[in-house]
């Protein structure tokens, strides 16, 4: 995977400098077919063809062959850009705890960087979904003219005082780690766990869980729901960082559209792009009229709702449905894109 490596400090809005900054990125597809442009999620990464499999792929919708597809992993992360496992250039030792909170803008204004360096001019379509999401749409504001179409899915133009309070919880889970005051890499991973397991109740639903996790006979212990929770936390604490974890949840906690502007809707009412948004029925930590905000604010935008029996995580899930609602959007609006029919599959 190619990296950028920036030794000009980035100024934060918070205050202050990170002194140098790495990127990993993915770069697929012709050099001179139309950008795509990816941003991740909180625990993803570059390789937009490991976690969106059905949307991003070779027989998929976006495929390397008709798009040149680009998504980097945001700074913050643990999947080699700069982040609080990095080397601090000044003392050599890890950042850990020292790393600072990095806000969306931040994260945007590292994109920007690796957007020049790379050279390109235009982005033809920028989508993300969740953090994702966040982050595309305060680069569509920053980008003006220069990003043309954008997807956000399951988002939203400030970050809720419910999202926040998800994200508050998680965190005190993972300071009451004993092990979290530590320098050591995998401080406060049992605290992680937990978080993860808190998370995934609001990126989940009620029926959701009914379906899946009730227990066929009645029990007194071992229940599904109970395993299946800490599954999902020791499944994240395999890939992933506590440090990350905490600081980038305070990144999606940063996100308001309009701070230190007129007001949020009349920062979305700047965005040039011709948007496709989309909200999902049953999403409990981004709720549909969050979309329909945004949607009602953007001056060129669609909103559309989809199902799904999966909540919040149906961004990942409901990849047929997501290619039926973008495959329309860009056959009606993407000039230079297309829906690409996809290439048959290998017999």
């Amino acid at each position: 995977m190619p990296t950028f490596h920036d030794t000009e400090p980035l100024p934060l809005e918070a205050g202050g400098l990170l002194p140098e900054l790495t990127l990993a990125y993915t770069d697929e597809g012709p050099l001179h077919a139309p950008v795509v442009w990816v941003c991740h999620a909180l625990t993803a990464n570059a390789n937009v063809f490991e976690w969106w499999p059905g949307l991003f792929g070779p027989y998929d919708l976006f495929r390397p062959g008709a798009y040149r597809i680009l998504c980097v992993n945001i700074p913050g992360s643990c999947y080699g850009s700069t982040g609080p496992l990095s080397r601090h250039p000044a003392t050599g030792a890890p950042y850990g705890h020292d790393f600072p909170t990095l806000t969306i803008r931040d994260l945007v204004s590292a994109l920007e960087r690796l957007r020049c360096h790379l050279g390109i001019e235009t982005i033809h379509l920028l989508i993300g979904g969740s953090l994702g999401g966040q982050q595309a749409m305060e680069w569509a504001y920053v980008l003006g003219s220069r990003c043309e179409h954008l997807v956000l899915i399951a988002t939203n133009a400030r970050h809720s005082a419910w999202g926040i309070a998800f994200n508050e919880a998680q965190r005190m889970a993972i300071e009451a780690d004993a092990t979290w005051k530590s320098a050591a890499p995998d401080a406060g991973e049992a605290g992680m766990r937990a978080a993860r397991a808190m998370a995934l109740i609001s990126y989940r639903h009620y029926d959701t869980y009914c379906r899946s996790q009730s227990d066929p006979t009645p029990v007194l212990s071992g229940y599904l729901a109970q395993s299946y929770q800490r599954y999902q936390g020791e499944k994240l604490a395999r890939r992933f960082n506590a440090f990350s974890y905490y600081r980038l949840s305070q990144t999606m906690d940063s996100h308001h559209m309009g701070r230190g502007r007129i007001s949020a809707a009349d920062a979305l009412g700047r965005i040039s792009a011709t948007a496709l948004v989309i909200g999902i029925d049953t999403d409990v930590l981004f709720p549909p009229h969050e979309q329909e905000f945004i949607a009602t604010c953007i001056p060129k935008s669609r909103y559309v709702c989809i199902h799904s029996d999966y909540g919040h995580d149906g961004f990942l899930i409901e990849t047929a449905s997501l290619t039926d609602v973008i495959g329309a959007f860009l056959s009606a609006h993407a000039v230079g894109l297309k829906a690409a029919s996809p290439e048959p599959l290998p017999e």
